[in-house]
């Protein structure tokens, strides 16, 4: 109502604008407190005490320190606080990727790609588990979080892997892997890539090729070692009569699968991420007519835009509340002290940098979602990593890479967890279980630093022969 006079005053804040924009930093605390828990309230809290009270802390940390009048005009007013970067992003690229995904579990596309995956791999040696893998792998490219998509694959494909053989444990750590593996898998990388390309600058298209071999090779790694563990325990697929036929479900639902190749086709040919996103939902409306079982009539319609709704909360909050916390590092200069420390603590010594920055990225996404533990991991990492002489894009991809693994790491492995309680096992056990899968996962981000060639920085030839010598790099593993 108002921006005009906002403008006219360069910024400068009212009473009223104090008023208002102090009341929306409590009210975003608490309503983040409700969607993700206590976590990233805390650390927006003590960003902001660090913000006020920064002139009585001593030696490098410490800076002249803000009046909350200041703080709270920045926060409000500029587009450096809450109304930055990662919240405009979530207004826009993101919420219409989640609600496509809305759309695709609304229309049968998640119990297509169960059944789907079944097809494929269900008969195969140690079956069920490479089904939650291929399935997990389809679910994640629609589905932002690793818990919701452990939740919506795994309730149906751990029962199936102890049934055959594969012990409580191993099925939740195998589901909870796979699932976290959808984040890092183009196209959608659970909204990862869009804040990628909008941080960096570069097309989203980039950034999901570039994401493309990596992801690859945690998936092979992790079917790799699935298919190992049946061999060592002598187990089998599932019988034929068991499973749905592979040409039987592509005849019958095979058009739910029109929709994202069109979206991939759209932005192939240089659509912007919202107008394929938006065309790309109506794709999936239209298709649905093509049988009464999957038809979106006007309850499953509502109850699509409900998940697009509900499904963007956690996005939406974690990107506002991170706002506090990147205004409050630009506003103190926070992020040269934290690029001085780390250099200093390194010496300069990038394997070293590196690690510094995987542990923050891994204790920061302990608890909150993996868009959050990325911006607030990058704001301070990135510069590190980019002065050291990385690759912009690969220092990105590397924080985004922890971020994701943050979910499996113990102590706090949320999607782990969420796996044991399907599973029944303990959920510290499945955790490090989790960990030995996805080892791969730990190692190939410095591959990508360090050989940039994995992230489609090269010729072809390079890029092929890097390729398949990190596939025997997995095997070897």
């Amino acid at each position: 109502v108002t921006f005009k006079e906002v403008v006219l005053r360069g910024g400068a804040a009212t009473p009223l604008d104090l008023w208002l924009g102090g009341m929306l930093i409590l009210l975003l605390l608490e309503g983040t407190r409700r969607v993700l828990g206590w976590a990233l309230p805390i650390i927006a809290a003590i960003s902001i005490l660090y913000a006020l009270l920064g002139q009585y802390i001593p030696g490098l940390w410490g800076h002249r320190g803000l009046d909350l009048e200041t703080l709270i005009s920045y926060q409000y007013l500029t587009t450096e606080g809450i109304f930055g970067l990662p919240l405009g992003v979530s207004a826009t690229f993101i919420y219409i990727f989640i609600l496509f995904g809305g759309f695709l579990v609304s229309s049968g596309t998640g119990e297509f790609f169960i059944d789907l995956a079944n097809s494929v791999t269900g008969s195969v040696r140690g079956g069920p588990a490479k089904v939650a893998v291929v399935s997990s792998s389809f679910f994640g490219t629609i589905s932002g979080s690793a818990v919701a998509n452990v939740v919506g694959t795994g309730s149906f494909t751990i029962p199936l892997m102890k049934r055959l053989g594969y012990s409580p444990t191993f099925a939740g750590a195998v589901e909870a892997v796979a699932s976290t593996g959808g984040q890092i898998m183009p196209p959608i990388m659970g909204a990862g890539a869009f804040i990628i390309a909008e941080m960096l600058g570069i097309p989203y298209l980039e950034v999901a090729f570039a994401a493309a071999l990596p992801a690859l090779l945690y998936y092979f790694a992790l079917i790799y070692m699935v298919h190992l563990e049946a061999l060592r325990l002598g187990l089998r697929g599932l019988s034929k009569e068991e499973l749905p036929s592979l040409w039987g479900t592509l005849k019958e639902r095979g058009y739910l699968l029109i929709p994202a190749i069109l979206l991939v086709y759209w932005l192939v040919i240089g659509y912007s991420p919202m107008k394929a996103g938006l065309w790309s939902i109506g794709a999936v409306f239209l298709f649905s007519f093509a049988r009464r079982a999957t038809r979106m009539g006007p309850m499953k319609l509502i109850e699509a835009l409900r998940r697009g709704g509900t499904g963007c909360l956690e996005v939406v909050t974690a990107c506002a509340c991170a706002g506090i916390f990147i205004g409050v590092v630009t506003q103190t200069g926070l992020g040269l002290k934290f690029s001085t420390l780390v250099i200093e603590a390194s010496k300069g010594f990038l394997p070293l940098a590196l690690t510094f920055i995987a542990i923050t990225s891994l204790i920061l996404g302990m608890g909150v979602t993996t868009s959050a533990a990325y911006i607030l991991t990058v704001i301070l990492g990135g510069p590190v990593l980019i002065k050291l002489g990385v690759l912009p894009l690969a220092a990105h991809l590397f924080v985004f890479y922890y971020a994701c693994l943050s979910t499996i790491t113990p102590p706090i492995a949320l999607a782990a967890y969420a796996g044991a309680g399907i599973a029944g096992a303990s959920p510290f056990s499945v955790g490090f279980m989790a960990m030995r899968l996805a080892l791969i996962a730990y190692i190939v981000p410095y591959f990508f630093v360090f050989q940039p060639v994995l992230i489609l920085q090269g010729t072809f030839l390079n890029i092929l022969f890097a390729f398949f010598t990190a596939i025997l790099g997995c095997a070897a593993v």
